[in-house]
């Protein structure tokens, strides 16, 4: 299949580790992003791997029982080793510090661990089934102190390292769950929210699997997702994914649901604010972006944003003593049984011994995206959306794709609106920043300018200059995209500069469109840029001409208003000299020669046109015999 077909692709330099056949253990720690590979016997052999090679470290430990749970704490300050249910282990890596093992059990009496997660370099939490121990490292005691617990059943526990915050699944069915959040030291119950399981015929009870759950940033909020498989009694038995939106504060909500329209074994990524889910029977994913509303369906029901399609095929290289130089890379399995997926974006096959990084390639969804305006609704919430939307724009106004005006129209209003919002956030922080900090006000930061703030400069140097030289599309449509630009801009009050004014008037000129031009400047159009403007309309149209050197466009068009007997010659033989062009120069020189014969029946200048270095010019280029005759009775 073409390089087009595929939207999704593995990173190109994932972190290699012993795979699993050659270590006893493979842990994935989704707060650093790192794998521990722990190979055991005599003493624990450790290499932990990281996205960047100096978050690399390998160690030895004495060998204690079978490590059941493993982590650095952030910076990889504190390692926590987890080998019994009672209690987890800590070894200092702080320069300087000793390199000692100390313990710490936890307090509840008969509960065992089933984990815990690093909220900080220095504090940690423990995950019991009888509820959640906070405790601060203190590295240079070699103890920990308990800053604060909970007590609550738990079945299993979920983390969400970028916002710090730990879902606790509750109850029988274990679809009551219970967030907490930590920050600086301090932990907050948030509310506690019910999944709505799918109804099962009687006797039977479904429980919630964590399986089947998932917590993720997405477009800077936290939710919950969850898997929800429909029985195959029900009217709909394909399956949904329902996101619950947690707050700080206040209640839960359920707030998307997102169909799948199939059955089968899913996992879940969240890459670039987009909700990705793999499918393992058909090997392909769909990916959902919850900001995309369908005209078609309730409010906040999303059906797949692209048609499914696989990654995009990844070659594994040959490494080691066995490999030969010229043995060509072996295909990696997608959508392998032993491939595990962790938030947000991360897919590990502990088999091959890769940790890849899954991402959104934007190219190919421009002619998997029919509707222009929900492309570039969806690009502009992309991370590097802006030469692709300015491919959209260049291809939607040139051959067989090209749009018609209300689409184009629609296209520049979604761009200009962004771009607008931008400037406003702008001059924002600078009028706060010049007049200074005020009591009780937060310090602000600078508005970031993301890629999806496309300017006049992107769009006339990717986009319209290069259009308007177009032979295949008609001078009409041209000048009608460039005014809808223009238009568009003058919507929500941004300056026009004066370079697409400029493009403007010249597209006119070229087509020989002067009465158009006339009208545009009389009316205004095209007289808001400090540039343009001069006297009158005509002498306006006139300047800019000669500027650009475009001297008989200038003469057709005071030819075409009526206006040659007054205009200045030396004005516009001054601008033929300049092109250095001799055949332009003397046709400019005798169009005035024809001028005065016809004015004052002699084709020579008067005195006070001051030519007279015109006429010299014209006799050493061309010899005095090629000057106009007078007119004989």
């Amino acid at each position: 299949m073409s390089e087009e077909h595929y939207y999704l692709e593995l990173c190109e330099n994932p972190v290699q580790f012993e795979n699993a056949s050659s270590v006893n253990n493979v842990f994935f720690d989704e707060a650093n992003k790192q794998v521990f590979a722990v190979r055991s016997g005599g003493a624990t052999g450790v290499v932990v791997k990281g996205p960047e090679d100096k978050s690399s470290v390998a160690f030895r430990m004495d060998d204690k029982g079978e490590v059941k749970c493993i982590k650095f704490s952030i910076g990889n300050k504190i390692l926590a080793v987890q080998r019994t249910p009672k209690s987890v282990d800590f070894i200092n890596f702080i320069p300087d510090y000793p390199h000692l093992e100390f313990s710490q059990e936890c307090k509840m009496k008969n509960a065992s661990i089933l984990g815990f997660c690093w909220t900080n370099w220095n504090e940690i939490v423990f995950i019991t089934d009888q509820g959640i121990e906070f405790y601060q490292v203190l590295p240079d005691k070699r103890s920990l102190k308990l800053l604060k617990s909970q007590s609550i059943n738990v079945n299993w526990y979920m983390y969400c390292p970028e916002t710090a915050v730990i879902l606790l699944s509750t109850t029988f069915q274990g679809n009551v769950l219970q967030p907490f959040a930590f920050k600086s030291g301090t932990m907050s119950k948030m509310s506690k929210f019910e999944i709505e399981l799918p109804v099962v015929p009687k006797p039977a009870k479904l429980n919630l699997s964590e399986r089947d759950i998932a917590v993720a940033n997405i477009y800077g909020q936290l939710y919950v997702m969850y898997l929800k498989h429909h029985s195959r009694t029900t009217d709909s038995p394909c399956a949904e994914v329902i996101l619950y939106q947690l707050p700080r504060e206040g209640s839960c909500k359920k707030t998307n649901v997102l169909k799948l329209n199939t059955t089968g074994k899913f996992a879940l990524n969240v890459v670039d604010n987009l909700v990705v889910v793999h499918h393992q029977s058909t090997q392909t994913s769909i990916i959902f972006d919850i900001k995309l509303r369908e005209p078609d369906c309730a409010l906040n029901v999303h059906q797949p944003v692209l048609p499914p399609r696989s990654i995009h095929p990844y070659r594994i290289p040959l490494t080691g003593p066995s490999a030969v130089p010229s043995q060509p890379p072996v295909p990696c399995e997608l959508y392998s049984s032993s491939w595990s997926v962790f938030q947000p974006d991360i897919i590990i096959s502990a088999s091959e011994g890769y940790q890849w990084y899954l991402q959104v390639k934007l190219p190919p969804t421009v002619n998997l995206l029919q509707d222009k305006g929900k492309l570039i609704d969806f690009l502009l919430r992309r991370r590097d959306c802006k030469m692709v939307i300015l491919s959209v724009c260049s291809q939607m106004l040139n051959g067989e794709d090209k749009g018609s005006l209300p689409v184009v129209a629609t296209v520049f209003d979604k761009l200009n609106q962004v771009f607008k919002e931008y400037l406003e956030a702008e001059q924002t922080y600078t009028v706060a920043m010049e007049s200074g900090p005020s009591r009780g006000s937060t310090a602000r930061e600078r508005p970031v300018r993301t890629q999806a703030v496309i300017d006049q400069s992107d769009m006339y140097t990717h986009v319209l200059s290069s259009f308007t030289e177009k032979k295949d599309v008609s001078h009409k449509f041209i000048i009608a995209v460039l005014m809808e630009y223009i238009r568009s801009l003058n919507q929500v009050q941004i300056t026009v500069q004066h370079y697409l004014y400029e493009l403007v008037i010249k597209t006119l000129v070229h087509h020989s469109l002067f009465y158009m031009l006339h009208q545009f400047l009389q009316y205004h159009v095209l007289s808001d840029s400090k540039p343009l403007r001069l006297s009158t309309a005509n002498d306006e149209i006139v300047e800019v001409l000669l500027s650009k050197q475009q001297v008989l466009g200038a003469l057709r068009f005071i030819r075409s208003v009526g206006g040659n007997d007054n205009i200045s010659a030396r004005k516009f033989l001054d601008a033929a000299l300049q092109t250095a062009d001799q055949m332009l120069f003397y046709t400019i020189f005798r169009f005035f020669e024809q001028r005065n014969l016809r004015l004052r029946g002699s084709p020579s200048f008067n005195p006070g046109e001051h030519c007279e270095e015109h006429v010299v010019y014209f006799k050493q280029v061309f010899g005095e015999q090629a000057l106009m005759k007078q007119a004989t009775v």
